[in-house]
């Protein structure tokens, strides 16, 4: 079991919070610190998951919790970098359904700013635009 090392930065209005190691019961209470510390400064979060190397429940149930507190404040919570084989959760809850995903924070700072069409990710690992459908033909990650 890897330790969890959160780290948090600003790119423009949003903050990013970046989750490296196991996302579980043991840490969840620190991921939890971590995002209530970033919804004080903005209402768009993304969390990069592409350095998570295992995610359970618990954890889930932290994201869950803080996406509803930002969605209510006009806000988003978006995941960039989910890996399927270390984040299957996401996949198997339905959350990935429900969830902004990007592939690259990049991608999901450009969607909470507007600047260019939001590309998220379905559950089968496609793409949906909001001009398009999404992609049912692609496999998760």
């Amino acid at each position: 079991m890897e330790a969890l090392q959160l780290s948090s930065q600003r790119v423009d209005d949003v903050t990013v919070v970046a989750a490296a190691g196991d996302l579980d019961i043991v840490t969840s209470p620190q991921l939890d610190s971590c995002l209530t510390e970033a919804r004080r400064s903005t209402t768009h979060v993304i969390l990069d998951l592409s350095a998570a190397d295992f995610m359970d429940t618990s954890s889930l149930a932290v994201i869950v919790g803080h996406w509803k507190k930002l969605t209510a404040r006009g806000g988003m919570l978006a995941l960039a970098g989910a890996r399927y084989r270390y984040t299957k959760t996401l996949w198997i809850t339905g959350l990935a359904d429900r969830l902004p995903m990007f592939e690259s924070v990049p991608e999901a700072v450009a969607a909470c700013a507007g600047t260019t069409p939001a590309v998220a990710h379905d559950s089968a690992g496609g793409t949906a635009s909001a001009d398009q459908g999404p992609d049912r033909t692609a496999r998760p990650r």
